[in-house]
Protein backbone atom coordinates (compact mmCIF):
# COMPACT_ATOMS: atom_id res chain seq x y z
CA UNK A 1 0.00 0.00 0.00
CA UNK A 2 1.20 3.46 -0.86
CA UNK A 3 2.02 5.41 2.31
CA UNK A 4 0.95 8.61 0.57
CA UNK A 5 -2.65 7.51 0.12
CA UNK A 6 -4.72 6.45 3.08
CA UNK A 7 -7.54 3.93 2.74
CA UNK A 8 -10.80 5.65 2.02
CA UNK A 9 -13.81 5.99 -0.19
CA UNK A 10 -13.85 6.83 -3.90
CA UNK A 11 -14.84 10.42 -3.15
CA UNK A 12 -11.67 10.75 -1.05
CA UNK A 13 -9.52 9.37 -3.89
CA UNK A 14 -10.97 11.83 -6.42
CA UNK A 15 -9.40 14.79 -4.63
CA UNK A 16 -6.00 13.02 -4.75
CA UNK A 17 -6.14 12.86 -8.56
CA UNK A 18 -4.92 16.45 -8.65
CA UNK A 19 -1.85 15.66 -6.55
CA UNK A 20 1.10 14.46 -8.70
CA UNK A 21 2.41 12.29 -5.86
CA UNK A 22 -0.90 10.56 -5.15
CA UNK A 23 -2.69 10.66 -8.51
CA UNK A 24 -1.67 7.32 -10.02
CA UNK A 25 -2.36 5.38 -6.83
CA UNK A 26 -5.74 7.09 -6.45
CA UNK A 27 -6.57 6.35 -10.08
CA UNK A 28 -5.78 2.66 -9.65
CA UNK A 29 -7.85 2.51 -6.48
CA UNK A 30 -10.81 3.97 -8.37
CA UNK A 31 -10.44 1.36 -11.10
CA UNK A 32 -10.13 -1.39 -8.52
CA UNK A 33 -13.28 -0.18 -6.77
CA UNK A 34 -15.16 -0.75 -10.01
CA UNK A 35 -18.77 0.38 -10.44
CA UNK A 36 -19.01 1.54 -6.83
CA UNK A 37 -16.65 4.39 -7.78
CA UNK A 38 -18.84 5.66 -10.63
CA UNK A 39 -20.80 8.32 -8.70
CA UNK A 40 -17.55 9.87 -7.44
CA UNK A 41 -15.93 9.64 -10.88
CA UNK A 42 -18.89 11.35 -12.54
CA UNK A 43 -18.72 14.08 -9.91
CA UNK A 44 -14.98 14.43 -10.55
CA UNK A 45 -15.69 15.36 -14.17
CA UNK A 46 -16.86 18.75 -12.87
CA UNK A 47 -13.77 19.39 -10.74
CA UNK A 48 -12.02 22.72 -11.39
CA UNK A 49 -8.66 20.91 -11.62
CA UNK A 50 -8.06 19.61 -15.15
CA UNK A 51 -5.86 16.77 -13.83
CA UNK A 52 -8.84 15.43 -11.86
CA UNK A 53 -11.12 15.71 -14.90
CA UNK A 54 -8.52 13.96 -17.08
CA UNK A 55 -8.15 11.03 -14.67
CA UNK A 56 -11.94 10.76 -14.33
CA UNK A 57 -12.31 10.57 -18.13
CA UNK A 58 -9.62 7.88 -18.15
CA UNK A 59 -11.44 5.96 -15.42
CA UNK A 60 -14.68 6.07 -17.40
CA UNK A 61 -12.85 4.46 -20.29
CA UNK A 62 -12.94 1.26 -18.24
CA UNK A 63 -15.87 1.80 -15.88
CA UNK A 64 -18.47 3.54 -18.06
CA UNK A 65 -22.10 2.56 -17.60
CA UNK A 66 -25.25 3.83 -19.36
CA UNK A 67 -25.73 6.51 -16.70
CA UNK A 68 -22.21 7.88 -17.27
CA UNK A 69 -22.38 8.43 -21.04
CA UNK A 70 -24.07 11.88 -20.93
CA UNK A 71 -21.48 13.21 -18.46
CA UNK A 72 -18.63 11.74 -20.49
CA UNK A 73 -19.96 13.13 -23.79
CA UNK A 74 -20.26 16.56 -22.17
CA UNK A 75 -16.49 16.43 -21.54
CA UNK A 76 -15.94 16.86 -25.30
CA UNK A 77 -16.41 20.57 -24.52
CA UNK A 78 -13.69 20.64 -21.84
CA UNK A 79 -11.17 23.49 -22.24
CA UNK A 80 -8.19 21.18 -21.59
CA UNK A 81 -7.17 19.23 -24.73
CA UNK A 82 -5.87 16.33 -22.62
CA UNK A 83 -9.34 15.86 -21.17
CA UNK A 84 -10.84 15.90 -24.66
CA UNK A 85 -8.31 13.32 -25.89
CA UNK A 86 -9.08 10.93 -23.03
CA UNK A 87 -12.80 11.50 -23.47
CA UNK A 88 -12.60 10.69 -27.17
CA UNK A 89 -10.56 7.58 -26.38
CA UNK A 90 -13.17 6.47 -23.83
CA UNK A 91 -15.89 6.88 -26.45
CA UNK A 92 -13.96 5.14 -29.24
CA UNK A 93 -12.21 2.27 -27.50
CA UNK A 94 -13.87 -1.09 -26.91
CA UNK A 95 -10.68 -2.86 -25.82
CA UNK A 96 -10.60 -1.09 -22.45
CA UNK A 97 -14.19 -1.94 -21.56
CA UNK A 98 -15.10 -4.88 -19.38
CA UNK A 99 -17.67 -7.42 -20.51
CA UNK A 100 -20.28 -5.63 -18.38
CA UNK A 101 -19.60 -2.19 -19.90
CA UNK A 102 -18.59 -3.10 -23.46
CA UNK A 103 -22.15 -3.41 -24.72
CA UNK A 104 -23.41 -0.02 -23.58
CA UNK A 105 -22.69 2.59 -26.23
CA UNK A 106 -24.05 6.05 -26.92
CA UNK A 107 -26.16 6.54 -30.01
CA UNK A 108 -24.84 7.93 -33.26
CA UNK A 109 -26.71 11.24 -32.91
CA UNK A 110 -25.32 11.76 -29.40
CA UNK A 111 -21.71 11.51 -30.56
CA UNK A 112 -21.10 11.63 -34.31
CA UNK A 113 -22.03 15.27 -35.04
CA UNK A 114 -19.83 16.52 -32.19
CA UNK A 115 -16.95 14.21 -33.16
CA UNK A 116 -17.14 15.47 -36.75
CA UNK A 117 -17.02 19.07 -35.48
CA UNK A 118 -13.96 18.27 -33.33
CA UNK A 119 -12.25 16.52 -36.24
CA UNK A 120 -12.80 19.54 -38.46
CA UNK A 121 -12.06 22.37 -36.04
CA UNK A 122 -10.29 21.48 -32.81
CA UNK A 123 -7.10 23.57 -32.58
CA UNK A 124 -5.07 20.66 -31.13
CA UNK A 125 -4.03 17.99 -33.60
CA UNK A 126 -3.87 15.22 -30.98
CA UNK A 127 -7.54 15.84 -30.25
CA UNK A 128 -8.37 15.75 -33.98
CA UNK A 129 -6.39 12.51 -34.35
CA UNK A 130 -8.40 10.86 -31.59
CA UNK A 131 -11.63 12.20 -33.10
CA UNK A 132 -10.79 10.17 -36.22
CA UNK A 133 -11.37 6.97 -34.23
CA UNK A 134 -14.74 8.14 -32.93
CA UNK A 135 -15.94 9.20 -36.37
CA UNK A 136 -14.66 5.90 -37.82
CA UNK A 137 -17.05 3.93 -35.60
CA UNK A 138 -19.81 4.88 -38.07
CA UNK A 139 -17.89 4.98 -41.37
CA UNK A 140 -19.70 1.89 -42.71
CA UNK A 141 -23.18 3.13 -41.79
CA UNK A 142 -23.21 6.91 -42.06
CA UNK A 143 -22.22 9.05 -45.04
CA UNK A 144 -21.41 11.96 -42.70
CA UNK A 145 -18.57 9.88 -41.20
CA UNK A 146 -17.21 9.04 -44.66
CA UNK A 147 -17.25 12.71 -45.70
CA UNK A 148 -15.58 13.85 -42.48
CA UNK A 149 -12.79 11.27 -42.72
CA UNK A 150 -12.15 12.02 -46.37
CA UNK A 151 -12.03 15.75 -45.64
CA UNK A 152 -9.54 15.21 -42.80
CA UNK A 153 -7.48 12.86 -44.98
CA UNK A 154 -7.32 15.47 -47.75
CA UNK A 155 -7.12 18.79 -45.91
CA UNK A 156 -6.01 18.55 -42.27
CA UNK A 157 -2.92 20.72 -41.70
CA UNK A 158 -1.11 17.96 -39.77
CA UNK A 159 0.32 14.95 -41.63
CA UNK A 160 -0.40 12.68 -38.65
CA UNK A 161 -4.12 13.46 -38.75
CA UNK A 162 -4.27 13.09 -42.54
CA UNK A 163 -2.52 9.71 -42.33
CA UNK A 164 -4.79 8.39 -39.57
CA UNK A 165 -7.93 9.61 -41.33
CA UNK A 166 -6.69 7.85 -44.49
CA UNK A 167 -6.49 4.55 -42.64
CA UNK A 168 -10.16 4.78 -41.65
CA UNK A 169 -11.57 6.42 -44.80
CA UNK A 170 -12.88 4.23 -47.64
CA UNK A 171 -9.95 2.48 -49.29
CA UNK A 172 -7.78 2.65 -46.16
CA UNK A 173 -6.41 -0.39 -44.40
CA UNK A 174 -8.50 0.08 -41.22
CA UNK A 175 -11.60 0.71 -43.31
CA UNK A 176 -11.11 -2.62 -45.11
CA UNK A 177 -10.37 -4.52 -41.90
CA UNK A 178 -13.45 -3.15 -40.13
CA UNK A 179 -15.84 -3.70 -43.07
CA UNK A 180 -18.88 -5.82 -42.20
CA UNK A 181 -18.62 -9.32 -43.60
Amino acid sequence: MNPWLEPGEPADWIRHLGDPVRAKQAFHRLLHAGPSALPAVRQGLADPNSEVRMYCARALDQLVDPESWPALIAMLEDPDPRVRVHTLHAIACDRCKTSETGDCRPGVEEVLPRAIEILARDPFYHVRAMAVEVVARWVHEDERAVQALEAARDTDPKPMVRKKAGWFAPGGVRYRKSAPR
